[in-house]
């Protein structure tokens, strides 16, 4: 009896243990849609000076600048800038960007418009491209422009 109760001791014993299995098959299908955004260039007058004297033509002294504004697009008046006194040191800069005027309709997809900096896309095609799931089998054809298309087959093994 003492040796059969020593020979099962050498026995492999069984393990307790929870084990789980998952498979999952999944598709995706992405259609971009058309796109517009743009961004407007605003007006700008910068001037700075000394020793200098100013003149817009008519008026002497005036520094000129932005005036009125037309469709989103400021008026610009230069002006002249002369030396105050002869032998002086003196120094004179002006700049003007004149702005993006204002579309007085939508901008169309895909047609460039009058604005500094613009991006567009046109719509994705689907066409042709299509996927299918079956039995974990997965069968994916490429689609159009603008269109992408994800096929992904997970198995996952755990054991506690």
């Amino acid at each position: 009896m003492k040796k059969l109760l020593a020979i099962l001791f050498l026995l492999p014993s069984a393990a307790m243990a929870d084990m789980t299995s998952t498979i999952t098959s999944s598709v995706q299908i992405d259609v971009q849609s058309a796109a517009t955004a743009v961004e407007r260039m605003a007006n700008s007058y910068s001037v700075s000076g000394s020793g200098v004297e100013t003149t817009d033509g008519t008026t002497a002294g005036l520094i000129g600048g932005l005036g009125d504004v037309t469709d989103g697009v400021n008026a610009f008046t230069t002006i002249t800038a002369s030396q105050l006194t002869d032998g002086e040191t003196f120094q004179f800069q002006q700049s003007y960007l004149e702005g993006d005027s204002v579309e007085s309709s939508a901008v169309t997809t895909g047609e460039v418009a009058n604005f500094s900096n613009i991006t567009s896309t046109a719509a994705g095609v689907l066409s042709d491209g299509a996927a299918t799931i079956d039995n974990h089998v997965i069968e994916v054809t490429g689609g159009g422009a603008g269109t992408s298309i994800t096929g992904q087959y997970v198995t996952t093994l755990s054991v506690d």
